[in-house]
C-alpha cells in the first residue's frame, strides 16, 4: 500500500485524545512543561504493520527528555487511536515560525538550550543542573519510580498489595502459584483467572499484586481495574451520551484487565452483551483478564450461559477464609508495614477473634490511634478494648449461618471430610471435630438437641449434651481449644455477612 498522510483536523482531534489520556498520568507541571508545548504535527501510514508520528519541540533540550522519560508513555497513548505499531520523530521546531530543524543537533547546543531552559525551578545553588546530571542512571531510575507510582494512582491499586506482602498458607497457595504465574506471562498462562470466595480471603490482594508486578518492569503498561458496579456504570454512560465507540477503544486494547466482583454485572443485558464482546476481543490478542466473585460461575444467578462457559474455560480457584495461623501471619504483616511492634501472643489473640484480612486492617488503625493520638499502651488491655468493640459489633451475625455452614466449617479447619464429622467413627481427632460442631450448633443457633443428633448419623439428645459441656468445660481451660473456637466463630460470621 502507498503511504497515508493523515490530515490535520485528524491529527489534532487524535493529538487531544492522547493529551487527555497522558494529563491524567503525569504531574501538571511535568505536563505542562513537556508535553503542552511540543504538538502533534503528522501522521503518516507506511504499511498495515508501521505508522510514524512526527512530534515538535521548542529545543533539543525537550527532544532528548521526551525521548528518554516519555517515549513509551506518548507511543501507548497514540497507538490507542491510531490501531498501528507507532514510531515517533521528534523534531526541534521554531513554532512561531513554522521552520523544522534536524534533532541531531551536537552537544554543545544541547548545553546551551539546557542552560536557556526556564521551566526547571531555580536550585539552592546558582548554576543550573548539568545534561549529565539530568540524564545520568539516578536520575532517570527516580523518575521512573515517580512514574511508577502516579500510573499506580491512576489506575487505582493499591501501591501495598503485592506478593510480598501477601501471607500464603493452604487456604490461598493455589490462588497466589496462579496470580504469580499470569504477572510472570500474562495472557498465556491462565485466561481468564477467575478467583472467588468470601469476604476478605485477598482476592483485591492478589490482582493489585499482579498488576504492580507487571508495572513493576513497565509502568506504560496499559492496565484496567474496575469493580463489576464501576464498568456497569460506564457502560450506562456511554450508552445515554453516545459515546460507546469511546468506551470500546478503552476496554478492548488493554493489555490487562482487572475486574472485581464480576457478579454484579449478571441480569444487566447490555452489560452482559458488552463484556462478552469485550472478552473476546481481549483473549483474542492476548490481553490478560482476571475476574473476581464471591461465588464460581455456576452459582452466580442471571449470568448469561456464553459467560459462564467463557468463565469456567479458564483457572477458577476458591480461596477459603484464612486459617488461624494465616490470620496471625497477615496480622504481623500488616503491623510490621504498620511500624507496629506487637508480640505474636497479642497478634494471635487478635487472629482468634478476628476473621479476615480487611478487618484486620481495621483493628491495627485502632491500635495506631489509640499509641499514636492517644497515646496509649501497646498490651494486652488495649486489644481487649478493641476486641471487645469488635465482638459488640458481630455479636448477631453468626445466628444467620446455617447448621451445614457450621459443618463444613468445622470440618475445613480440622481438615477432614464433613461425612467423618457426621459419621459415627471415634477416633480421637474425629471426636473432637464432632464435638465442637454440636457446641456450636447449640450455643450459636440454638437447634435442639434432637434435631442436633439427626445431624449426626442420628445421635440421642444425651450424647449432645455431653458433648456441648464437655467443649464449655475445655474452653475455659485449653487454651488451644479456645483459639481453634473463636477462629470457627470469625469464619461463620464472614459466612453469614
Amino acid at each position: 500500500m502507498s503511504e497515508q498522510v493523515y490530515d490535520s483536523e485528524t491529527i489534532k482531534q487524535i493529538w487531544q485524545m492522547a493529551k487527555s489520556d497522558l494529563e491524567s498520568s503525569l504531574s501538571p507541571a511535568f505536563f505542562n512543561t513537556w508535553i503542552a508545548p511540543s504538538p502533534l504535527s503528522a501522521i503518516r501510514v507506511v504499511d498495515d504493520q508501521k505508522a510514524v508520528a512526527t512530534i515538535n519541540c521548542m529545543t533539543a533540550f525537550h527532544v532528548t527528555n521526551l525521548k528518554v522519560n516519555l517515549y513509551g508513555q506518548i507511543k501507548t497513548s497514540l497507538e490507542k487511536y491510531i490501531n498501528k505499531p507507532l514510531e515517533i520523530e521528534f523534531v526541534v521546531s521554531d513554532l512561531n515560525q513554522g521552520s523544522i530543524r534536524s534533532n541531531h543537533q551536537n552537544y554543545g547546543e544541547l548545553k546551551r538550550a539546557l542552560s536557556d531552559n526556564k521551566s526547571f525551578p531555580e536550585s539552592g545553588t546558582s548554576s543550573s543542573p548539568t545534561v549529565e546530571e539530568l540524564f545520568s542512571k539516578a536520575n532517570i531510575n527516580s523518575n521512573t519510580v515517580d512514574r511508577l507510582k502516579t500510573r499506580i494512582q491512576q489506575i487505582g491499586l493499591r501501591e501495598d498489595y503485592t506478593f510480598k506482602s501477601f501471607a500464603v498458607s493452604s487456604s490461598n497457595e493455589m490462588a497466589h502459584a496462579a496470580a504469580t504465574a499470569v504477572a510472570n506471562n500474562p495472557g498465556t498462562s491462565y485466561n481468564p483467572l477467575f478467583l472467588y470466595g468470601g469476604v476478605g480471603v485477598g482476592k483485591t490482594h492478589l490482582i493489585h499484586a499482579v498488576a504492580n508486578h507487571i508495572l513493576s518492569s513497565n509502568p506504560e503498561t496499559e492496565i484496567i481495574y474496575a469493580s463489576g458496579e464501576q464498568f456497569t456504570n460506564e457502560i450506562v454512560r456511554a450508552i445515554k451520551s453516545h459515546n460507546t465507540l469511546q468506551l470500546k477503544n478503552k476496554y478492548r486494547k488493554t493489555k490487562l484487565l482487572l475486574l472485581d466482583d464480576i457478579q454484579f454485572i449478571a441480569g444487566k443485558t447490555s452489560v452482559q452483551e458488552e463484556f462478552f464482546h469485550t472478552f473476546n476481543a481481549l483473549t483474542s490478542i492476548n490481553s490478560q483478564i482476571i475476574l473476581t466473585s464471591d461465588r464460581p460461575p455456576q452459582e452466580i444467578s442471571l449470568l448469561e450461559d456464553r459467560l459462564r462457559s467463557r468463565f469456567e474455560a479458564g483457572l477458577m480457584i476458591d480461596i477459603q477464609q484464612p486459617t488461624f495461623e494465616l490470620r496471625t501471619a497477615i496480622f504481623l504483616l500488616k503491623a510490621q508495614a504498620s511500624k507496629l511492634n506487637i508480640p505474636i501472643e497479642l497478634a494471635q489473640k487478635i487472629a482468634s477473634q478476628v476473621d479476615s484480612a480487611r478487618r484486620i486492617e481495621g483493628i491495627i488503625k485502632k491500635i495506631r490511634s489509640g499509641v499514636e493520638l492517644q497515646g496509649l499502651s501497646l498490651d494486652s488491655t488495649l486489644i481487649d478494648k478493641i476486641l471487645q468493640g469488635e465482638m459488640r459489633q458481630n455479636q448477631q451475625k453468626i445466628i444467620r449461618a446455617k447448621p451445614q455452614d457450621i459443618i463444613k466449617t468445622v470440618a475445613n479447619h480440622y481438615r477432614i471430610k464433613q461425612s467423618a464429622v457426621r459419621g459415627k467413627r471415634r477416633s480421637k481427632d474425629l471426636v473432637r471435630a464432632r464435638h465442637v460442631a454440636m457446641f456450636l450448633l447449640r450455643n450459636e443457633l440454638q437447634i435442639p438437641l434432637e434435631e442436633i443428633g439427626q445431624w449426626f448419623s442420628g445421635r440421642d439428645h444425651s450424647s449432645v449434651i455431653h458433648a456441648v459441656k464437655k467443649i464449655e468445660q475445655e474452653i475455659i481451660l485449653d487454651y488451644n481449644i479456645q483459639q481453634d473456637v473463636s477462629a470457627m466463630k470469625m469464619s461463620l460470621m464472614a459466612i453469614s455477612n
